[in-house]
């Protein structure tokens, strides 16, 4: 499954000028860890996160009490108008593409140890947003819709097949294909292709075939001449 199929469009964001004020609200409202910060264009060019608000709570902390420094160090300048959402977000984000498989989300969100990846396209806007829930989505299927996409997507959209034959039964995401086929070639294609379905666990393959074509030996068209 691909991951514009699971993501989320109607993300919640601010922009490098929004006050952190603001942006603590707005994750406050939405019950959310994080925020996709973009620019006027809808270019994705950071995040914060709870993490970059402690962090600045800590240096705020660090320079109230830095009142003998500021006696001392009267050149030292410190911040006098309010911080924004620029000053503190994380410009290196991780994202992905939204033609990207669900399973290569899988594998960045696992790589970069983060719950929630953007969503960009190929001039880098922002378009959704994928997280590990959406993710187990794909492989939290139902057995009917295993089944349904099995006879009409792999059978009858890909091999070009009659399903009648063909018998599926799948309990928790466990497949068993049995019937009689016209060719080899169909039954094995029909077995790997469910394999690499989303919610698949397991595949038994019973199915048996008329036609043992994967065997058939190339016969030259022409006699071989002399310099064969």
């Amino acid at each position: 499954m691909r991951v514009h199929e699971l993501m989320t469009t109607d993300v919640i964001g601010a922009g490098p000028e929004t006050s952190l004020k603001e942006a603590a609200r707005r994750m406050i409202a939405a019950d959310i860890s994080g925020l996709v910060v973009v620019d006027d264009q809808g270019v994705l060019v950071g995040v914060i996160s709870e993490a970059d608000f402690v962090k600045t709570e800590a240096d705020r902390r660090a320079e109230t009490r830095a009142g003998l420094l500021r006696w001392l160090f009267p050149a030292k300048t410190f911040p006098d108008s309010e911080r924004t959402v620029g000053d503190v977000m994380t410009t290196a984000v991780v994202t992905i593409g939204p033609d990207a498989d669900h399973a290569e989300a899988a594998r960045v969100m696992g790589k970069a140890q983060i719950k929630r990846l953007p969503v960009v396209n190929h001039e880098g806007k922002l378009v959704g947003l994928v997280s590990r829930s959406d993710i187990l989505r794909a492989f939290a299927r139902s057995d009917t819709e295993i089944v349904a996409e099995i006879r009409d997507r792999v059978i009858k959209g890909l091999l070009w097949i009659d399903p009648k034959p063909v018998r599926i039964i799948c309990q928790d995401g466990n497949v068993t294909l049995s019937g009689l086929l016209e060719t080899k070639s169909d039954a094995e294609l029909l077995a790997g292709l469910t394999r690499r379905l989303d919610g698949v666990v397991s595949v038994r393959d019973h199915l048996t075939w008329a036609i043992d074509n994967t065997t058939v030996e190339l016969v030259r068209a022409i006699p071989p001449g002399p310099n064969w």
